[in-house]
């Protein structure tokens, strides 16, 4: 009987011929052995777009090793594979010498290169894949890739274009903005460059797609952000008030549709009515929590963006709570709030008014509200990590 190798998964079997009892293997599917290399992993969710993957690789049999930088002291959930990390920055001070160098010199990427080098020198491995919001760790994938001629993927959750000023990265004091800025055309020039050499590309909405695909030859797919099926699902839960509330980062560029909430909510008068703005870090048990505890769930956005799709719209279609998204983005989140019947997206204040309006009325009748979105689940995590695991199969060769 040949030996299986720990890339392939298989499944036993057992059968009795002739009164004798046999058992062996049935080989499913040769399965890789991954490298990952990701942006720092960090609150308030700590990657849940990779964790999922991670997740769902590791019990198919994938043998997977991760690389980051570490900015907290210790990553608070549990996983199957190891997670490597080290702090390539100090105190703040460190950051804006060695943050000066990497413009420079892309120092923070060399520097990274070299420590994974260093880690992975005895192991084999059949693909890297990398995902970021910019550009580190990028340069580091294409490196290594090159170095063991192997293929690479890119996962690009984000870009600077998505938004002038590349607003939703820019430090809040005014005036390090210059030097971001200079920082972001740096990254760009260098992020275009790497992705010439990638495999396949990975994005997170249409608008992305369409982007990606005029700077890289590498095929470029999309698999949306979503929400984990596990965690985020509709609970029938009864509030003495009727909340409509916004979870997340509220962004200088978000700041004109927060105050168009502000006085839609003023305007109608209703009593019971509580605005909430949740900017601290919650767990994503807690997360859910409060989404099923509202009444609504704002998407606030800009029509100056392109393309962003916040994870919370997911998590509340998950939830199948209402979504009223201002103002609309005429783009890719619109016409999914449309296809999926999640809500509205709209910056018409009479229209908003009479939405809020009449879920107001369903939260008098029943003390909460449900919406009846349509295919939810093609926004499931569990849905994105089969698609995910295909890209890397037919990279890989497998």
């Amino acid at each position: 009987m040949s030996i299986l190798t720990n890339a392939q998964r298989y499944d036993t079997f057992c059968e009795t011929k002739n009164n004798h009892y046999f058992c062996g293997v049935l080989t499913v599917k040769t399965v890789a052995r991954i490298l990952i290399l990701t942006d720092p992993i960090g609150k308030p969710s700590y990657a849940p777009r990779l964790r999922y993957l991670c997740d769902y690789l590791a019990k198919q049999g994938y043998d997977l090793a991760v690389y980051t930088e570490q900015i907290e002291d210790t990553l608070p959930f549990e996983h199957t594979y190891p997670i490597n990390y080290w702090r390539i920055y100090r105190n703040s001070r460190d950051w804006a010498v060695k943050s000066l160098w990497s413009l420079l010199t892309d120092w923070r990427n060399r520097q990274f290169t070299q420590r994974v080098r260093q880690g992975i020198a005895d192991q084999q491995f059949d693909l890297i894949f990398c995902t970021t919001f910019s550009t580190f760790p990028l340069p580091t994938a294409a490196a290594l890739a090159n170095e063991r001629h192997i293929p690479w993927i890119a996962d690009i959750r984000d870009v600077d274009e998505q938004i002038a000023g590349a607003q939703y990265q820019s430090h809040r004091q005014w005036f390090l903005r210059p030097f971001r800025q200079w920082y972001s055309r740096q990254n760009i020039r260098r992020r275009d460059r790497t992705l010439q050499t990638a495999n396949a590309v990975i994005t997170v909405s249409p608008w992305h797609v369409q982007f990606l695909e005029k700077i890289t030859p590498a095929p470029v797919t999309l698999i949306y952000n979503g929400f984990a099926p596990e965690t985020y699902r509709f609970e029938a839960v009864q509030s003495s008030e009727f909340i409509i509330s916004y979870i997340g980062r509220l962004y200088d560029f978000q700041q004109e549709a927060a105050q168009c909430i502000r006085k839609a909510v003023d305007e109608l008068g209703l009593p019971d009515v509580q605005l909430r703005f949740i900017h601290s870090g919650l767990t994503n048990a807690q997360v859910a929590q409060e989404i099923n505890r509202s009444s609504i769930m704002l998407v606030l956005t800009s029509e100056k963006t392109h393309g962003m799709m916040t994870t919370k719209f997911y998590e509340a279609l998950g939830c199948e709570k209402p979504v009223l998204c201002i103002p609309s983005d005429h783009g890719a989140l619109a016409d999914t709030i449309s296809e999926t019947n999640a809500g509205i997206a709209s910056g018409n204040s009479e229209q908003i008014k009479l939405f809020i309006r009449s879920r107001y009325e369903e939260w008098k009748r029943n003390g909460y509200t449900h919406q009846n979105v349509i295919n939810k689940n093609r926004f499931s995590r569990l849905t994105e990590a089969h698609q995910f695991e295909d890209c890397i199969r037919h990279s890989a060769g497998l």
